[in-house]
């Protein structure tokens, strides 16, 4: 865990907009999100962003941080997994 948690704040440390803390954020509220949603929040908080933008994101965070996962019923949604929750709230908040 302390692996994905260097890796995390050093992803959080490239963060020049908060567009990926923002989106961080969103996953911490717990709910379940497709990319459009996600887009469509981050476009809610002045970023300019485009699918393929948060596609990227969230395959990065997904593959290298592992700590999001996509549902199994529902494929293109996706979620914060329960062990990584705290980290990540901690973290997030040391950011702000």
């Amino acid at each position: 865990m302390s692996e994905v948690k260097e890796r995390l704040k050093a992803y959080l440390k490239r963060d020049k907009t908060g567009m990926r803390k923002e989106l961080l954020l969103l996953l911490l509220q717990g709910g379940k999100y497709s990319s459009s949603e996600i887009q469509d929040f981050l476009k809610s908080k002045g970023y300019e962003v485009s699918q393929k933008g948060v596609s990227a994101m969230i395959g990065f965070i997904g593959s290298r941080l592992g700590i999001i996962k996509s549902d199994g019923i529902e494929k293109r949604r996706y979620f914060l997994k329960k062990e990584y929750v705290q980290m990540v709230k901690e973290i997030v908040e040391s950011n702000l």
